[in-house]
């Protein structure tokens, strides 16, 4: 398939700047894949469309402050970092620095400011301009980067980072630290909104995936079955499985919170013994990608935001509708002004 048939026309103007003021007073575009109908709702109206024993299922991925501004030791020169994750190695990680050219194996980067002390040693290089750093530190390497480090808001976000992002740039329920991009379509959800769902009856089950570069880069093939994800890691519990399963085997739908979470469900998929499918409880690494022709085995609906054109997430939810659709639907949205990208309005996919 060839990239520019996931292409759509976006005003500059309808790409979100800043959080909603309510997170649940955010739009909700629905889309109903038998009948073809859209509806323009609230995001609060999303207990309308949840049934009893139905699952969602939540990415708790935990944003870090990933973004460091440092200078370089020997000139004083002024770099930026934005972590990637962790390598195997002990405080080594993979990196994208700004600028790059100016760095080889052995300089040192300083970030520390007062009485913080954070300091990075380029190790090596990798593909797709990545660099390794190995940081020195005193005492808790994250506690460092909560003092030091900001938040990693995404660069169509042309502002730079507030306090307020520290709080509206992560989920309510994130609790497991390592993305460096937040798992957004979570973003819309309030803690009372979620009692609300547990009051209906409906099963939330946590599963973790950490964002990482994949989120940065843009598909470079003309012929998208050419393109490669960038791996990252997973982990679904033993809980998170069962939850999930039980929903399946007594007829509730599974309902995805988030491409992240799809691709974490979707890579965790085994047969069973009856000829259908189970998730099974597992720490991995997925490089999955999801495009038109994938066949979805456990994931039944998707709420998530809107995408940019081109993306590995728009062909994602053109494999769970149909790409014409999606089109026709971006199409709609932009007519009716939503607001688009990481803090943007959200869409479900029933």
């Amino acid at each position: 398939m060839h990239i520019d048939e996931f292409d759509y026309h976006l005003p500059e103007e309808l790409i979100a700047q800043e959080p909603e003021a309510k997170r649940d007073f955010s739009r909700l575009m629905v889309l109903d894949r038998k009948t073809g109908n859209i509806e323009h709702k609230r995001f609060y109206d999303i207990l309308d469309y949840l049934n009893e024993n139905d699952c969602l299922v939540m990415n708790n991925s935990k944003v870090i402050p990933a973004r460091l501004f440092g200078v370089k030791r020997t000139t004083g020169a002024k770099l930026e970092f934005l972590l990637i994750k962790r390598t195997g190695e002990e405080d080594v990680w993979e990196v994208i620095a700004r600028p790059a050219k100016r760095l080889k194996p052995g300089d040192v980067v300083d970030f520390s400011s007062g009485d913080t002390r954070l300091e990075a040693e380029i190790v090596g290089s990798g593909e797709d301009g990545i660099i390794y750093a190995r940081f020195s530190y005193d005492g808790i390497f994250l506690e460092r980067l909560e003092e030091i480090g900001e938040t990693p808001l995404p660069p169509y976000i042309q502002r730079k980072s507030t306090n307020e992002d520290k709080d509206r740039y992560q989920t309510v329920y994130s609790s497991k630290e390592g993305s460096v991009a937040a798992p957004t379509a979570g973003l819309h959800f309030t803690e009372e909104l979620l009692e609300k769902v547990r009051a209906k009856g409906v099963k939330i089950a946590f599963v973790t995936l950490h964002v990482g570069i994949g989120t940065f880069r843009p598909v470079q093939c003309t012929n998208i079955e050419d393109h490669k994800m960038h791996f990252e890691e997973y982990v679904i519990s033993q809980e998170a499985a069962e939850i999930i399963n039980q929903t399946k085997k007594s007829g509730g739908r599974v309902v995805c919170i988030g491409t992240t979470s799809v691709r974490t469900v979707e890579s965790a998929v085994k047969p069973d013994k009856v000829g259908g499918y189970v998730i099974e409880p597992e720490d991995g690494s997925t490089g999955i990608f999801i495009y038109p022709g994938f066949e979805f085995k456990m994931v039944d609906s998707l709420i998530t935001n809107f995408h940019l054109p081109k993306s590995t997430l728009m062909m994602l939810i053109s494999a769970l509708y149909n790409k014409d659709d999606i089109l026709r639907a971006y199409g709609v949205a932009v007519a009716e002004r939503y607001r688009f990208f990481s803090y943007g309005d959200a869409m479900l996919i029933l």
